[in-house]
């Protein structure tokens, strides 16, 4: 691995901070890296909770995922923070809010089109420890094909982040056919279909990784992101006669046509996903390394397609025949939003041996737990002054009641390309709090017990302004615990 200034100044801190000198090897003895378990860890794009079979949808047929679930653990809430790209995929690698590490939006390297224009320098600074820094040190060979989306610059590059491995794109997206990889450090136009591609890849690396070393592949499909088409036949053909169930049929003005064709593409490159995982999973059954492999399927956030009269994600867009009128901040045809359908992703984790069949678990987690899980699976160390916010999954995993495990979550998205927001959200299994500290009018309560599909609001009834009260102290005060430069703004 070639490293460049960055890279070795965060690896010489490192090594300080846990009191390693350089000419001390850190990596564990050969008998004990036997003992750790592979993991690949496959990361979708735009794939809803709802965008599974085993969620409950009886119109998409998932076969591959629901098997893997069977045979492991799905999490039925689990959320990020973040419902847009950038900063849960910041979430993920530190274990820390977007507004922690400043990135709260999507990151635009190139669009003029947006209100606050192209950030083509902006990413996730070097200064904040990942785990694949962690992995890498403690004798893991780490490997990430396909999307990062967390800063082009050199300081930013995956490679400089603890990647010894990549190849893929590190924009916010690519072609969904002949698309421009980086391999090698090099461009190259690959010819097929983009998730086919990243698969070939991910099966090559597979076949041709380290074997002295125990390894973690990062998978991140650009799969199911839109735009879907064009999509393999038989990922298609069992879609495009589908008579969708609409999930808010009666919503005012809704462009049904619409919700219709974009729910059968979005399908179809589900389907995409779900045939290219059962081809991961067969290789690695292929090299016997199945028992030993840790695989974990997630996505970075959730979509809508319909649902509350909007499509896409936390950035919204209304899918109806005629838009709400316009206003300073908020756009013709853009709908920010928290709802839950943008926040939930599908979550599982099949380790053999180790996490029983069929478990199941309704505890709240989220995109942060990953990090220090990853620790407690690799038997890997942090040094105590990295600072990450999320929880050990492990005993959830192993069917080991937690009893003081929390289920509220915090959520924040402040928009700044198609829409001006600040929205933070405080959510416990009941009820979900939703503020707009820029747009005072779009505050949200929902009932999430009787009204689970959040289409009543609630906010302006009298009768729980003492709920909201309650709520929004818990919300502030999380905004104070990670530092929130909003709090400022309040404050004045």
């Amino acid at each position: 691995m070639s490293f460049n200034f960055f890279s070795m100044i965060k690896l010489g801190l490192l090594l300080c901070i846990v009191g390693i000198s350089a000419c001390k090897s850190s990596e564990p003895k050969p008998e004990e890296v036997e003992k750790r378990p592979n993991i690949v860890f496959i990361f979708t794009d735009d794939q809803a909770y709802w965008g599974t079979g085993h969620s409950g949808n009886k119109q998409l047929k998932t076969p591959t995922l629901d098997q893997l679930a069977n045979e492991g653990a799905q999490f039925t809430n689990f959320f990020v923070p973040s419902p847009v790209c950038s900063p849960a995929r910041a979430s993920l690698m530190t274990s820390r809010y977007g507004t922690e590490v400043g990135i709260t939006d999507w990151i635009n390297h190139y669009w003029d089109g947006t209100l606050k224009g192209p950030e083509p320098h902006l990413g996730l600074d070097s200064k904040y420890t990942t785990w694949t820094e962690a992995l890498q040190q403690s004798g893991y060979e780490t490997a990430l094909i396909g999307k990062w989306h967390l800063g082009v610059d050199a300081e930013y590059h995956p490679k400089n982040q603890g990647f010894d491995y990549f190849t893929g794109f590190l924009k916010g997206g690519t072609k969904v056919e002949n698309p421009t990889l980086e391999i090698k450090g090099k461009d190259s136009v690959f010819l097929g279909l983009t998730t086919d591609i990243l698969t070939d890849q991910a099966l090559q690396y597979l076949s041709q990784r380290d074997q002295q070393k125990p390894f973690f592949l990062s998978l991140n499909y650009r799969a199911p992101h839109a735009p879907w088409w064009p999509l393999r036949e038989d990922d298609w053909a069992q879609h495009k006669d589908l008579k969708v169930d609409l999930p808010h049929p009666d919503y005012p003005k809704l462009n049904t046509a619409e919700v219709t064709r974009r729910t059968r593409e979005y399908y179809g490159a589900i389907a995409s996903v779900d045939r290219s995982v059962k081809n991961i999973l067969d290789k690695l059954k292929e090299l016997d390394v199945d028992q030993n492999t840790i695989v974990i399927f997630t996505s970075d956030h959730g979509y809508n397609i319909g649902h509350n009269g909007i499509w896409h994600k936390g950035n919204g867009h209304w899918i109806l025949t005629e838009n709400p009128k316009a206003t300073e901040n908020i756009p013709d045809g853009q709908r920010p939003n928290m709802y839950d359908n943008s926040l939930k992703v599908p979550a599982i984790v099949k380790w053999p041996g180790v996490i029983p069949p069929k478990t199941i678990i309704s505890n709240t987690a989220t995109i942060l737990d990953w990090y220090p899980t990853f620790l407690q699976m690799t038997k890997s160390t942090l040094p105590d002054s990295v600072l990450i916010r999320g929880r050990n999954l492990l005993p959830l995993l192993k069917g080991e009641q937690e009893s003081d495990w929390n289920d509220d979550l915090y959520g924040e998205y402040s928009t700044h390309h198609q829409s001006r927001t600040h929205m933070r959200m405080y959510r416990t299994k009941e009820w979900k709090l939703v503020m707009d500290y820029l747009n005072p009018d779009r505050h949200e309560l929902f009932d999430l017990k009787n009204d689970p599909q959040e289409t009543i609001n609630l906010y302006e009834n009298i009768e729980y302004k003492d709920l909201i009260d309650t709520l929004e102290v818990k919300l502030i005060k999380q905004m104070k615990k990670i530092n929130d430069p909003l709090i400022a703004a309040l404050n004045k």
